[in-house]
């Protein structure tokens, strides 16, 4: 199986939203960064790609034929060269809406208060898994806060500046005729046309509001798909 779809948006740009689209209307399987975070030991190949360039593609994506948000979207243009065949789809979505919705979600993903912090450094120490998930999430902080955003998140101009860097050099590497640059709230209609494929009739699922996100994040390190 081979890789259809690639993902270059950003986290939180809809792109659980787009997993599910894909996936009714022209994949089998969307890769996100749930499924890292349910399948922990798949890390290996996402830091050999960090280091290397290249991975063990066929292990990592076996079953796959998509995929979206981290760890994927950092490495567009390692899985342009590896999927040569496949179409680019760039969430995007208002900036400030944007920026909120990290701030409250995958920013402080993990323990914040004493408390929390002691009640994980006891799951860490009795739970292996939990160890292995946990340096998922220190790898995607590391990818995104503090590579692409320079450690500078909290600096809203700066992360600004980064988010219309990172749109216009993916317009500018990928061929017009193989890029969607796409904002989930226009719903099927400009999917549907650059896939080739009929509208459903269902809605298009919009899925992983930042409200739902503490609920989340929980069963996914316990490994439960959420």
């Amino acid at each position: 199986m081979s890789i259809k779809i690639i993902g270059a948006g950003f986290p939180r740009t809809g792109t659980t939203t787009l997993k599910r689209s894909l996936e009714i209307l022209y994949c089998d399987r969307v890769y996100h960064m749930k499924e890292l975070l349910v399948n922990p030991v798949q890390l290996k190949y996402w830091k050999e790609l960090s280091e290397t360039g290249t991975t063990q593609w066929d292990e990592l994506y076996n079953g796959f034929d998509g995929t979206v948000d981290f760890p994927g979207y950092p490495w567009y243009k390692e899985h342009m060269k590896q999927y040569p065949d496949a179409k680019v789809i760039l969430t995007v979505r208002d900036f400030d809406a944007w920026y909120k919705s990290v701030d409250s979600t995958v920013y402080r993903a993990g323990p914040q208060t004493p408390g929390e912090k002691i009640k994980m450094l006891f799951k860490l120490v009795t739970t292996p898994r939990i160890k292995k998930v946990v340096d998922c999430i220190k790898f995607f902080k590391k990818t995104f806060f503090v590579g692409e955003m320079s450690g500078q998140f909290e600096d809203k101009e700066h992360a600004k500046m980064v988010w219309d860097k990172h749109i216009e050099s993916v317009k500018d590497h990928v061929p017009n005729d193989k890029l969607l640059v796409y904002d989930v709230r226009d719903g099927w209609a400009p999917l549907c046309k650059f896939l080739g494929v009929e509208e459903p009739a269902e809605p298009l699922p919009h899925l992983n509001k930042k409200e739902n996100f503490k609920e989340m994040l929980p069963k996914l390190m316990k490994g439960q798909m959420a």
